[in-house]
Formats: structure tokens, sequence, C-alpha cells
């Protein structure tokens, strides 16, 4: 898959670098052709000087073709232009900002337009939400038995209970997300296209979380 990446900072260049590591084609963006450094001599990617909402730039770095946009500059304001311009006017699948203001970041979230914010958990956020991962894993017990697990809800469990997808998974359902809002789900709690879940699972069944997710259609109970 083709990748844009607008901003090469700390966060830009980090992305860049793995998702060229990971086999994905990359092209990085940015106002200041000295940033680029931060690339390093091994990275092979399309290095493009001028602005992330620009047309032209866009094109330069292959946006019509990219599967997915990471606006990820020190600016909100041109951060959330970009990715609305990849979205919107490319029409780019997987598009994710970093934005500053936790207030828009909230506005942006119930545009369908994933935000991040801080740098250290933003380049692995934003890989998960670039790549489209739908199941991973986000912190385990000591013990390391019981984990919690995130899952974005697929197309084939929407307009589905949340009860269905527990009872395929083996899983339990401890808080979702729906437009940037956190709440607490019962079993008849229908799934919606963007829904968000952090279940409960034990090592023994995580393969089958992600299975079931992955596979809704052998979940039908």
């Amino acid at each position: 898959m083709h990748v844009v990446v607008m901003g090469c900072g700390r966060v830009g260049s980090a992305i860049a670098r793995r998702l060229e590591q990971i086999g994905h084609s990359v092209a990085v963006i940015d106002q200041d052709p000295e940033a680029f450094r931060r690339l390093g001599p091994e990275f092979s990617g399309r290095q493009v000087t001028g602005l992330g909402f620009d047309r032209q730039t866009l094109l330069d770095a292959g946006v019509d073709a990219a599967g997915a946009f990471a606006a990820v500059s020190s600016g909100d304001n041109s951060n959330i232009i970009a990715a609305r311009v990849a979205r919107e006017t490319f029409g780019v699948q997987h598009v994710v900002a970093r934005i500053y203001d936790s207030k828009r970041a909230e506005v942006y979230e119930r545009m369908g337009i994933p935000s991040v914010a801080t740098v250290p958990w933003t380049v692995n956020r934003l890989l998960r939400e670039l790549l489209s991962v739908k199941v991973s894993e986000i912190w385990r017990e000591p013990t390391g038995t019981v984990l919690l697990m995130r899952v974005t809800v697929t197309d084939g469990w929407v307009g589905r209970r949340l009860a269905e997808l527990e009872a395929a998974s083996g899983a339990r359902a401890a808080w979702l997300v729906r437009f940037g809002d956190a709440l607490l789900p019962t079993s008849n709690t229908v799934l919606q296209d963007g829904d968000q879940l952090v279940v409960a699972a034990t090592d023994e069944i995580s393969d089958r979380v992600r299975r079931a997710v992955e596979h809704p259609e052998g979940g039908r109970v």
C-alpha cells in the first residue's frame, strides 16, 4: 500500500520509517527540506517539499494512489485541512490527523477522522489506524493471563447485538467508544459503523477474538 505522511517531525519520520520497514511505499511531505534529514540515509521513499494541503503537492506525493494518509505536522489547522482534502477530494480510505487541542480532536473524531495527541503512543496508534488493524492488544495484567484488546467493529458486525460478538469471541466488553464518547454497553447494545470496543480476554482466546472480529460470518448465533 502507498502511504502519504504530511510532516517530517519526530512522529512523521518515525511513522514513515516504520511503514517502509514493513513493506509499504511511503511519501513524506514537509515545508522544510531540512526536516527530511530525520528520515535517515536508508529511507528510499519520496520526499516532497511543500504544503500538505496543496493539491499539486499531494499529487506529487502520490495521494491519488494512496491507501492511507497521515497528517502529523505541528499545526492543528494544517493537519485537519490536509486530512479532509485527502479524504474528500482524493478519496483516501484511511486518514488520520494529529491534533494538539483536545476539544478540536473530539469534533474531528465525530467527523470520522481519527485523531491522536501525545508523542509516546502516537506512532503505534497511527499505524493501527492507517493499516486498519481491527484487533490489537492494549494492556496485559502482570501475570500475563488477562489482557485488554482494542476492537474496531467490522462491517459484518454492524447492526448486530454486542451479545453475539461476545458469544462468538469469548471476550467481555469493558467499554465502547462511539463518535468520540465512551460508554458502558449492555448485551443488547447494537453495534454501529465506527464503534470501537475495549474487551477483556485471556491469552488463550486472543486468537479466537481476532478470528471472530475479522470473520463475522462464522459468528452468527
